[in-house]
């Protein structure tokens, strides 16, 4: 039996995938799985008999990575789970600071009063004339899940496509237009696009990746559009960029008190993937990583892990063994096991960084004694009885 906590309302078609194996417990301290949207889990305290986070969603800037993987426990996230609904977005961004659609309309409801507003309207739209997108040239920066999508429906809206992405993945690539132009220097965009969209991870080499020194690159009345993190951008020198004419709109999902109501940026209130089929995809993608990882031990979309999938354990016991990446290790394991007459009848070792994990079935069960031998092990994090 697992207990898990949902630290925000998790869509209901996920949480039905739990079998009655699981409960739900509304005390974290007694979780085996949490459940999380966007909850602060940098201050928490968690229990020793926390074995998993799941994030419904891809951002998981609100978990404490290294700490968790400090002391074994797997972060999962939901990659492009959501994809669909973000693009769904973008692609509205870029119509929006296109044409000035949102100007339109709040110059007719300022004129409802007025009996001949139609026919004053033929003379007030010329103020919200925008242009099209189709031939324009769009970069995306980032060809993962969602960058990947907006590229394809842009090519078939006409328009011009470069994409960026030195570790483009394999799956990303066979997915992604022939179309589309692949550059290999991100400078390429910044001086050749019309509209630049932005989709990498928030990490210490993208912060602020969109400053004053990639603005002054890029072309006069570039469409600049972020729905990845506000963090990725410098958005005062963004303002600074509109000022001078060289940003002609700055789209961004990530209201704060720097953009929100600024001349030249339309600030949308994180809606990216804020839509129903978004939220159940995001739920039904971490309950099942969540079950497979509690239940088998494999770990598939983790953040802090990598992946290691054996299936399902057909032998008598399956350990799991969250360790440093570092030498020596799998010999010191199988030493263990061969000391006390264990046969190890599988095995798998993967590593991410300076992390790593193994998984080993053995063909009698685990007991005690080879659980603190192996715990004792210099560089050992966890050791972990999956059965």
């Amino acid at each position: 039996m697992f207990k898990y906590h949902c630290l925000n309302p998790i869509a209901g078609v996920g949480l039905e995938k739990f079998t009655d194996q699981y409960v739900k417990t509304d005390k974290p301290e007694e979780a085996e799985g949490i459940l999380v949207r966007s909850a602060a889990m940098h201050d928490m305290e968690f229990p020793d008999g926390l074995l998993a986070i799941a994030r419904a969603g891809a951002g998981v800037n609100n978990i404490p990575l290294d700490k968790c993987a400090q002391k074994g426990i797997v972060v999962f996230n939901t990659p492009g789970a959501n994809a669909n609904g973000v693009k769904e977005l973008v692609i509205a961004g870029m119509l929006l600071a296109s044409r000035d659609v949102v100007g339109g309309i709040e110059w007719v409801k300022e004129n409802q009063s007025d009996e001949n507003v139609g026919k004053n309207a033929e003379k007030a739209k010329k103020n919200f004339a925008g242009t099209e997108i189709e031939g324009k040239k769009l970069g995306i920066v980032g060809l993962g899940a969602i960058g990947v999508r907006v590229a394809n429906v842009a090519k078939h809206l006409g328009m011009e496509v470069y994409g960026y992405d030195p570790y483009v993945s394999v799956d990303a690539a066979w997915n992604l237009s022939r179309d589309v132009k692949h550059v290999l220097n991100v400078e390429e965009i910044y001086e050749e696009c019309d509209y630049i969209t932005i989709h990498v991870p928030l990490m210490d080499a993208t912060r602020g990746m969109i400053g004053r020194e990639a603005i002054d690159k890029m072309k006069d009345g570039v469409i600049l559009l972020n729905f990845a993190r506000d963090l990725l951008v410098d958005e005062t020198a963004v303002l600074e960029g509109i000022s001078s004419g060289r940003i002609r709109k700055y789209v961004s999902d990530f209201p704060n008190a720097v953009t929100a109501g600024q001349e030249g940026c339309i600030v949308i209130p994180h809606l990216g993937a804020s839509t129903e089929e978004s939220e159940d995809n995001c739920a039904v993608m971490a309950v099942k990583q969540l079950k497979n990882y509690l239940e088998n031990g494999n770990i598939i979309n983790s953040v802090n892990y990598p992946k290691c999938d054996m299936g399902v354990c057909a032998q008598a016991g399956r350990v799991a063994i969250f360790h440093k990446n570092k030498a020596n290790m799998i010999t010191k394991f199988a030493a263990c096991f061969g000391d006390i007459g264990i046969n190890i009848s599988d095995m798998m070792n993967k590593s991410k960084g300076e992390v790593a994990y193994t998984m080993l079935d053995i063909e009698t069960p685990a007991s005690a004694q080879i659980i603190d031998k192996l715990q004792s092990i210099d560089g050992v994090f966890r050791v972990r009885v999956v059965k």
